[in-house]
């Protein structure tokens, strides 16, 4: 695991949108195979997507053969509603960008069969190619998409019933009033995740100070989803100073360490 850290969430945003072009764009000079990617909603990814969108439109990268997952969507929630992360994605990428739309998949929260529609989801991924990269958040709980603590490690594409400390997170979208957040939502599972060849996990700010302390010293477990990570031969923890405040001294030294040595600095 690698663990970047920057100053802010400004500076780990243009760090993850430059290194997120770049493998586009490496991909895309010596193969015709289209870059597959996974993406999370949140407020955590805006200032990436704003990035990349700028990147787009300067012509330092296209999507135009690029094959987006989205990592989960609520159920029963109207496509058209503002909270949706259909509407989501579309207000903060994909309206900015040249991807395809027949390139774009974002789970059905409308579906007539959800078990249905999830095990579509897997068979659309692999079908694709299996994710090149995956870009996700991380819960002030630990958890990775909407794997909440205690999913299994091997989980995929399925039914999720959030808990009531994450509707209380996100009721901040839904007039402060967590009972409006819908119970269910339908996510990809944690396999589903540590399946790309790469995994980007980005934390901003003292909130997600604890997760990361669990994520990355302790124990890989199903208490903390994203320590998941631990296992995975190419995973990268991008998160601010704040982020890394309940870090042991040497932990922070040994990551910042290796990121100088590796950058020749």
């Amino acid at each position: 695991m690698k663990v970047i850290i920057r100053k802010n969430s400004a500076e780990g945003s243009l760090w993850t949108a430059h290194y997120i072009a770049a493998k586009i764009n490496e991909k895309a000079a010596k193969s015709d195979k289209p870059f597959v990617i996974g993406l999370c909603t949140g407020s955590t990814p805006i200032e990436t997507y704003a990035e990349l969108i700028r990147m787009v439109k300067a012509g330092e990268v296209s999507f135009k053969n690029v094959i987006s997952f989205n990592m989960d969507e609520y159920v029963g929630l109207p496509v058209e509603h503002p909270e949706s992360y259909h509407s989501f994605m579309h207000k903060y990428l994909f309206d900015h960008i040249d991807e395809p739309a027949e390139n774009i998949h974002i789970l059905d929260g409308n579906a007539p069969d959800l078990g249905a529609e999830c095990e579509a989801y897997e068979k659309a991924i692999a079908a694709a190619g299996g994710f090149d990269l995956f870009l996700g958040g991380i819960g002030e709980d630990g958890h990775i998409a909407f794997n909440e603590p205690f999913s299994s490690l091997e989980s995929r594409t399925r039914v999720v019933t959030l808990t009531r400390d994450t509707r209380e997170v996100n009721a901040r979208f839904f007039d402060g009033d967590w009972e409006k957040v819908p119970a269910q939502a339908m996510s990809v599972g944690v396999a589903t995740v540590l399946s790309a060849k790469e995994v980007i996990i980005i934390a901003w700010g003292s909130k997600k100070a604890r997760a990361l302390k669990d994520a990355i010293e302790g124990p890989m477990s199903h208490y903390c989803t994203v320590s998941g990570l631990q296992a995975h031969p190419a995973g990268t923890i991008v998160c601010d100073e704040q982020a890394v405040g309940e870090l042991k001294v040497n932990s922070y030294r040994y990551f910042k360490a290796i990121e100088a040595a590796e950058s020749g600095k």
